[in-house]
């Protein structure tokens, strides 16, 4: 029984992604859950059920035939593959335990060449809506001499894969951009700030693909809407409103992130 158990556990530790991502939102010590994976120990009654919520699976299922296990598994996956758009949803569904921590409003912090060298700032919204998380982003921007104004509005789609946050948005506009970006998922101590990358299509001076670091800064529950929009827009790198965290990381990319480039790479 024991080893069933271990086997199944093993199984679905391969589906959801990251051991120490699943240990942590468990709350389970990483080392003992190692014992249970290798079949050395098995979990008293609380933890055995702490692991089943977790899962959303019965109790008793965790101790079937491996065999019967990886195929209710595969039936279930199944019954919502089935065309071409939900299994390209797949990995969106059942995140809400994933992300539940990530809820709320942020700014992202990055730098596009369609406003040369300055930090763009966008607002963006992480929340629940029909069983998946999405996420909405609005940006605001003008240039120096306020010729140019700039609002684009995205509808996203969020998932955690490993220790990953994979966002993918189109732009409401017609024939709008269809933008991806992968943010390094927090510390359960740390949710201040998300780093990663975007990649998306410049649209000035003429439409051309990028790919540039990105940092997103969590919002307060006290900042209110209108000052959270307000502040959106295009900033000088030395601007005092940049958060010198923020700078820090946009200024100086590792050379695997974005090469021979100060902030973003054109394609």
């Amino acid at each position: 029984m024991s080893g069933n158990f271990s086997e199944n556990l093993r199984s679905l530790c391969a589906e959801h992604g990251s051991i120490a991502q699943i240990c942590r939102e468990i709350g389970i010590n990483r080392q003992q859950f190692n014992r249970y994976l290798n079949g050395s120990s098995m979990p008293a009654a609380h933890n055995l059920r702490r692991i089943a919520r977790y899962f959303a699976i019965p109790e008793s299922q965790l101790f079937t035939e491996n065999t019967d296990f990886e195929t209710k598994l595969s039936d279930a996956a199944g019954a919502v593959q089935h065309g071409a758009g939900e299994k390209f949803m797949a990995p969106f569904r059942g995140q809400q335990r994933n992300l539940k921590r990530y809820l709320g409003f942020y700014h992202a912090y990055f730098r596009t060449p369609s406003w040369g060298e300055g930090i763009f700032c966008s607002l963006t919204r992480f929340s629940e809506e029909d069983g998946y998380i999405v996420s909405r982003n609005m940006e605001i921007a003008h240039d120096p001499e306020q010729s140019i104004r700039q609002i684009s509005r995205y509808h996203g789609m969020v998932t955690l894969r490993g220790n990953r946050l994979f966002i993918t948005e189109h732009e409401r506009a017609r024939e709008g951009s269809v933008a991806q970006t992968i943010l390094f998922s927090a510390h359960r101590q740390q949710l201040k700030y998300l780093r990663g990358m975007t990649m998306g299509v410049a649209w000035r001076p003429f439409p051309r693909p990028y790919a540039a670091r990105a940092i997103w800064k969590r919002l307060d529950e006290r900042v209110t809407a209108r000052e959270a929009i307000a502040a959106c827009g295009v900033y000088p790198v030395r601007s005092p409103r940049i958060d010198p965290a923020i700078r820090k990381y946009l200024e100086a990319p590792e050379k695997e992130d974005v090469p021979d480039t100060p902030g973003s790479v054109l394609f």
